[in-house]
């Protein structure tokens, strides 16, 4: 499941749970760009309870809108990241070094408190 939502009107809110399919990537994304199309110096707030390798053409999906993806990164200045995979937190946090724009910081699932006082310091 991917499901995206925008409860604020600067904040997208994402939530990764389990495997993901071609549609729902395809929806998830597109859901994702439209939200963020008025946003400047936006924050994000990403879960992933639980993480599996999305389907091969969910990954075709991805790929072909890397382009618009990137775009959004000036969107926003900081995502909280909320899993307990360890690995994931450090891909995440890894992602935020490569791409200066964004803070990226990782927090387990129960630190959902101490994400958004994160995200509520822009």
């Amino acid at each position: 499941m991917l499901t995206v939502t925008k409860p604020a009107p600067n904040r997208v809110d994402l939530t990764l749970d389990g495997k993901i399919e071609t549609e729902e990537m395809r929806k998830g994304l597109e859901d994702l760009i439209a939200f963020s199309e008025d946003i400047t110096g936006g924050v994000m707030l990403y879960r992933i309870p639980d993480f599996s390798m999305p389907s091969f053409g969910a990954i075709g999906v991805e790929i072909a809108r890397l382009p618009a993806m990137f775009g959004l990164l000036n969107k926003f200045d900081r995502c909280a990241v909320l899993t307990d995979a360890g690995w994931l937190k450090s891909a995440a946090e890894f992602k935020g070094h490569l791409f200066g724009s964004i803070d990226i910081k990782a927090f387990d699932l129960n630190e959902a408190e101490a994400a958004e006082a994160w995200l509520a310091e822009v």
